[in-house]
């Protein structure tokens, strides 16, 4: 492995850190869990990293492993993630989803049309990035975004007509 290599990965890992945690207690709502999937995503990054073309690449090619590794997790533990209003008041600080309607509604979504709207607006991925990382035809991803935004239009729509009411 070449040492540019090592060093541009150790760069990204730690001015990526806040987005890579993030998008893993996505996945887990669980602090814990989330820096574990963390640190098994470095681990198979490190030992794969000869194999990444394109270093311009490397926030998809990262996240990729990532999103599986988070995947394997919950799949190996048998987990399905049902978020209530206590958990969202008890959020970590470094999590950056500043409007906590928005969070709420996400949290509805299906992890499917979560996972899309998280890494396309939250992580500012291309669709075509999105679909890579997700395994999924560009014309999935933009379904599922699509869905994903009207729903969460729907959803937030209703919670402003309860505040309101």
């Amino acid at each position: 492995m070449t040492e540019p290599l090592e060093a541009a990965f150790i760069t990204f890992i730690r001015s990526q850190q806040q987005s890579i945690y993030r998008l893993a207690y996505n996945y887990t709502k669980n602090e814990q869990d989330a820096l574990d999937i963390v640190q098994e995503s470095i681990q198979k990054g490190w030992l794969a990293l000869e194999k990444l073309t394109n270093t311009e690449q490397m926030k998809s090619w990262f996240f990729t492993i990532l999103v599986r590794t988070a995947i394997d997790f919950l799949r190996k533990h048998n987990r399905v993630v049902l978020v209530g209003d206590e958990a969202l008041q008890q959020l970590p600080e470094h999590d950056t989803y500043e409007n906590l309607d928005l969070q709420q509604a996400l949290q509805h979504l299906p992890l499917q049309l979560r996972e899309v709207i998280v890494l396309r607006y939250f992580e500012d991925l291309k669709i075509d990035e999105v679909a890579h990382i997700l395994t999924l035809p560009v014309s999935t991803a933009k379904s599922r975004l699509y869905k994903a935004l009207r729903l969460l239009k729907i959803e937030l729509e209703q919670e402003d007509m309860g505040h309101h009411a």
